[in-house]
Order: structure tokens, then C-alpha cells, then sequence
């Protein structure tokens, strides 16, 4: 069996050691968030970073209920759709935002507790809870203003 010269490195190891030094990269990263998705902020915010708190954005915003009550979120909770919260993509599990709704001016204050909206061009899912009090149960879509209040609850 050939030697290798000393000194040198077979391209498999140093494929490997290239593999282990970017996977603890991603992991340590601080851009990425809890679920290790890149956290970009929503493209069409007003001001600010959106996971702090004073950050503003407008976008579409829709809700959800019935199908998913009492399972699991993204916070390990169970869903509650009488309660007030919401998914968003990239915000801290647990922080807190105003969502006003821009066509009536009803607003709430909600805690995030799932992912989501991964439906292109929503910024936010509200919960059931949080929708009749936006005044959009019939309507299912709002266009809504979010300001980031907290970080973390």
C-alpha cells in the first residue's frame, strides 16, 4: 500500500475538516435564529432591526385557529386559539408585538409563539383570539401594521 508524503493531507480528511468547520460556523452564527434559518427581517419594514424592540413593518397579515388547536408550537406550548399570539418567521419565540389593523385601526398586543406565515407575502399569522379582535375573522387577510414591542416575554 502507497504512503502518502508527510506533511500532506488526503482530500477526503480535508473535505471533512471543511464540512465540520462550516457546520459549527452555521451553528454559531448570531444572524441565524432559533429554528436555524437565516433571520432576515421582512423587506418592507419602516425602520429598525426586527428583532428589536421599536422596529416597525407593514405587510398582509392572516390567521389561524380550529385546525391547529392544542397541537405543539415552534415555543413547545400548545396552541391555544382563544389566546392572543401569533407566528412570524424570524421575531424571538416569546416576544411581544402590536398588530393593527390599517383598514379599521383596531390594534392588539400579541405574544409570538410559532413560525410562520410561509405563505408568500404575509408577514404574520394571528390567532383566532387576536383576529376578532383585529376585526378579520370574515375577511381571513388584513393588511397590518406590526411594531415590534419586546424582544422576549
Amino acid at each position: 500500500m502507497p504512503t502518502r508524503p508527510e506533511g500532506r493531507v488526503s482530500f477526503s480528511r480535508l473535505a471533512a475538516w471543511a464540512s465540520l468547520v462550516a457546520v459549527l460556523g452555521c451553528a454559531l452564527c448570531p444572524s441565524l435564529g432559533e429554528t436555524g434559518v437565516a433571520a432576515h427581517p421582512p423587506a418592507n419594514r419602516t425602520h429598525g432591526d426586527a428583532g428589536r424592540g421599536g422596529a416597525t413593518f407593514r405587510g398582509v397579515a392572516s390567521w389561524y385557529g380550529p385546525r391547529h388547536q392544542g397541537q405543539r408550537t415552534a415555543s413547545g406550548e400548545r396552541f391555544d386559539m382563544h389566546r392572543l399570539t401569533a407566528a412570524h418567521r424570524t421575531l424571538r419565540l416569546g416576544g411581544l408585538v402590536r398588530v393593527t389593523n390599517l383598514d379599521n385601526g383596531r390594534a392588539v398586543v400579541v405574544r409570538i409563539t410559532d413560525r410562520g406565515p410561509y405563505v408568500p407575502g404575509r408577514v404574520i399569522d394571528v390567532s383566532y383570539g387576536a383576529a376578532r379582535a383585529l376585526g378579520i375573522v370574515g375577511a381571513g387577510l388584513a393588511r397590518v401594521q406590526v411594531d415590534v414591542l419586546s424582544r422576549e416575554g
